[in-house]
């Protein structure tokens, strides 16, 4: 069965031999690509390929990984892709990923692309707690990668529950706290609000800023054992070489800057280290397999080449991507200003033309109230009028009245001579009848009172009726003024701006200007630390008491610990290497 499968493989690896072209899928932290390849390509022909594609510079930092039985290996750039130990299946799957981490983030990262990629590959190590990382420090990361796949905070658009569906926190974390996710998002957005004005590169930056002070940031681990046979780990990053107890990935036993290495070299599964200080004697330790010793070789030399690199001037590559990007920053940031610039201006007229329709919807009410007054005053002299017209007909029936009375005095008077008690009578009904046509006299001169003052009512009337369709016409004449401010073809004269104010030459002193601004900004960023540390504590603070201490991994023990003690993953290697390099080699060897 075995020498069966060793001749299909032997077939498999001559038939890609004399083939022209095998495939290769290429999987990025982004996205994944496939694409032929020619059969004599060597690693760096297929690894410059796909920097090419992704408009990489700074290729020092990455390689093309693969697995290989239980362990990862990286493809070697001077040897042909097809003779060395790639998956054989096609299309052969390879990992773009960093393979060297940079001391300062900040500094070092020149090209977005670099910077996002660095932030996607940490993010997806934080998340899957192969870097740990404490659980205030987590809700602050969340909170700008968040920012960095949204932008600005907008409460309208980034409503409770927009992100139910991210995973923005590790799992230990969530289960170490007696927190629903509502609250989880909660806590992010609120400092999510509080990264207003950053652009996705800026928020990525104070990711990746705050991610390289953790402890296991960068740290390639290796299980080693030194002469006692004593298990141990060996921790391989940008600064030096850490030991490290096979429980505690946080604190190093004893660590060994480059600076201080002369030599690194294994024979079979044994490693040596030769110090500079040639009275301190090497130190050897034994790894699980040859493979290994190949893949710690790789990263030391990786790691040794970048950290004397960083200590030298820049070459003119370097330099001219780090003119560029700055260049490149300088234009963003006046796009930035304008696009800002514009957008104040244009709130500015959306609030100009909010008040312009509330003016208009106020200035339409007060017309429709002119109106309203204007139809009742219409109706009231309508009323008065016709009371009035009442008034008058009563009056003309009173005084016709008063005549048929006088005549009926008078027909009386004519009468009186007929008899003594007629004439009694008579003189009886004639004093009635005088007092009726008094009172009847004095009802019509009333009448006749009432109906003047109707009429000067109706007079007033017809005059609020004159002043109420005047005041409507002027209502009426503003409106139409301030309508053609509605239209949205026109625009309010401050809102009209040049493109040669918009332009940008970058001359020595604008560059000159920069680079101080860029100085001034490292002294800021020590200030703003101490922001951040404050801003830590308070979200520690906030979410202590919901902490479940029996769910604390022996790593947050440990962090606890280092925190309460002062001891940080910089401090800490400062301490340690500050004794001397026998007295290390001699604690290694004692472990």
């Amino acid at each position: 069965m075995a020498s069966a499968l060793a001749t299909k493989m032997g077939f498999t690896s001559l038939f890609r031999k004399q083939a022209r072209n095998f495939n290769v899928r290429i999987c990025t932290m982004e996205s994944d690509m496939e694409f032929s390849c020619e059969v004599k390509w060597k690693g760096k022909d297929l690894f410059d390929f796909v920097c090419r594609t992704l408009g990489l510079r700074e290729t020092w930092f990455f390689g093309l990984q693969y697995n290989i039985k239980d362990t990862v290996a990286w493809l070697k750039m001077e040897k042909r892709v097809l003779d060395q130990e790639v998956p054989k299946e096609e299309p052969i799957t390879l990992y773009f990923l960093a393979k060297f981490y940079p001391e300062n983030a900040e500094e070092e990262l020149v090209q977005d692309i670099t910077q996002h990629l660095f932030f996607l590959q940490v993010k997806k190590k934080i998340l899957e707690e192969e870097i740990h990382c404490p659980p205030e420090a987590s809700v602050l990361l969340a909170s700008y990668a968040v920012h960095a796949k949204y932008g600005d905070y907008d409460p309208s658009v980034h409503k409770p529950g927009f992100l139910a569906k991210e995973e923005l926190l590790p799992k230990r974390v969530i289960n170490l706290y007696q927190m629903t996710a509502e609250m989880w998002e909660e806590r992010i957005t609120a400092c999510y609000a509080e990264h207003r004005g950053r652009t996705r590169d800026e928020a990525e930056m104070e990711y990746l800023k705050i991610a390289q002070d953790l402890d296991m940031y960068g740290i390639n681990c290796f299980l080693i054992r030194n002469k006692k046979g004593t298990d141990l780990l060996l921790g391989v990053d940008a600064l030096g070489l850490h030991i490290y107890e096979p429980d505690n990935r946080l604190t190093p036993k004893c660590s060994f800057p480059w600076n201080e290495i002369r030599n690194i070299s294994y024979s079979d599964k044994e490693f040596t280290i030769q110090p500079v200080d040639k009275k301190t004697s090497v130190f050897k330790f034994n790894s699980s397999r040859l493979r290994v010793n190949k893949l710690i070789l790789q990263l030391c030399i990786g790691n040794h080449d970048l950290f004397v690199r960083r200590r030298r001037v820049n070459s003119l590559e370097v330099q001219q991507m780090k003119s560029q990007a700055r260049e490149e920053r300088a234009r963003k940031q006046v796009e930035r200003q304008r696009l800002q610039r514009e957008k104040q201006l244009r709130e500015e007229a959306e609030r100009a033309r909010d008040e312009l329709k509330r003016r208009l919807i106020q200035l339409q009410d007060e017309a429709h109230m002119a109106n309203d007054a204007l139809l009742r005053s219409e109706q009231t002299a309508d009323l008065l009028a016709e009371k009035a017209q009442i008034a008058e007909e009563e009056a003309r029936l009173l005084a016709q009245k008063a005549a048929e009375a006088e005549t009926e005095m008078q027909h009386i008077k004519a009468t009186v001579i007929r008899g003594q008690e007629e004439r009694r009578l008579m003189e009886q009904k004639m004093l009635e009848a005088e007092m009726l046509a008094l009172k009847m006299a004095e009802e019509s001169e009333r009448r006749a009172k009432e109906a003047e003052l109707l009429k000067q009512d109706l007079q007033e009337a017809r005059e609020s009726e004159r002043r109420a369709k005047h005041k409507l016409l002027e209502i009426t004449s503003r409106a139409v003024y301030v309508s053609p401010g509605l239209s949205s073809d026109s625009m309010p004269p401050d809102l009209s701006f040049s493109k040669e104010n918009l332009s940008f030459e970058f001359k020595d002193t604008d560059m000159k200007r920069l680079s101080m601004e860029i100085e001034k900004e490292k002294v800021e960023y020590m200030e703003k630390s101490k922001h951040l540390q404050e801003q830590l504590n308070e979200l520690k603070t906030e979410i202590e008491s919901l902490k479940m201490k029996e769910r604390e991994t022996p790593l947050d023990v440990i962090h606890n610990q280092n925190t309460e003690q002062g001891t940080s993953k910089h401090s800490n290697f400062k301490k340690l290497t500050l004794q001397s390099t026998k007295s290390r080699v001699a604690c290694f060897e004692e472990l």
